[in-house]
């Protein structure tokens, strides 16, 4: 009887440490995702420019985007999305992004990447919480620079603008093919239980204490960017 009371405990530690460690990688991923924001509009001279940002429905950031192959490879990676409500930027929402081609590549590599939802049918899309690039929502790659430059036709371009950042240079980068799905797990960690996509995305709930690193950086560079 000793010995299982003593299993039974073992196994309710490993769980609850178990859960404890996600639950730190959920938190973590959106300091990472703040802290990747904050230093590419940090760049001199680089970075997304100001129109662009400032206009942007929602942002999504993924820190380190793993990427790899000959020509056409596999992509995964982890990310976070805020989009803009009457209140301010929304509660997190967790996602993945995975499968399609990402445009040539030799070798193994490890990237972060950075979505803007630019209209009220890209955020439609990403509200679905599993849509693909290219195919229900139009993707592109997106200007670089302080400013855009004035014959840009980036408001009509697409619905989705997507940058990455790897060995410290930063471009836009195609995304077409991939696909964009709520990681339910990580949701479950951050909050507890599950939330759904619009739930947090539509402002519908208030966001936590550990959401801020990356709402508050997020916040400064809008507003900087729509007071331009």
């Amino acid at each position: 009887m000793r010995k299982l009371l003593v299993l039974v405990l073992l196994l309710s530690l490993s769980t609850t440490v178990f859960s404890a460690d996600e639950n730190t990688k959920a938190v973590k991923r959106v300091e990472s995702a703040g802290t990747v924001l904050d230093e590419i509009q940090a760049a001199p001279d680089q970075g997304i420019p100001e129109e662009v940002l400032g206009s942007a429905e929602c942002v999504a950031v993924i820190p380190t985007l793993l990427k790899g192959g000959f020509i056409f490879g596999a992509r995964y990676g982890k990310g976070v999305a805020s989009c803009r409500t009457p209140k301010g930027w929304s509660a997190p929402a967790f996602f993945t992004i995975g499968g399609g081609s990402f445009g040539l590549q030799i070798g193994a590599e490890a990237v972060d990447l950075v979505m803007l939802v630019m209209n009220k049918e890209g955020m439609k899309n990403l509200l679905s919480s599993n849509f693909k690039l290219g195919a229900d929502a139009s993707a592109a790659a997106g200007p670089v620079g302080r400013h855009a430059s004035a014959d840009t036709d980036w408001k009509l371009k697409a619905q989705v603008l997507t940058y990455s950042r790897a060995r410290g240079a930063f471009a836009g980068l195609e995304l077409t093919g991939a696909v964009v799905k709520q990681d339910k797990d990580s949701t479950r960690d951050f909050y507890g239980r599950m939330v759904p996509f619009k739930t947090s995305l539509e402002g519908n709930i208030d966001p936590p204490q550990a959401a801020y690193p990356f709402l508050s950086t997020l916040a400064k560079w809008a507003k900087a960017a729509e007071s331009k």
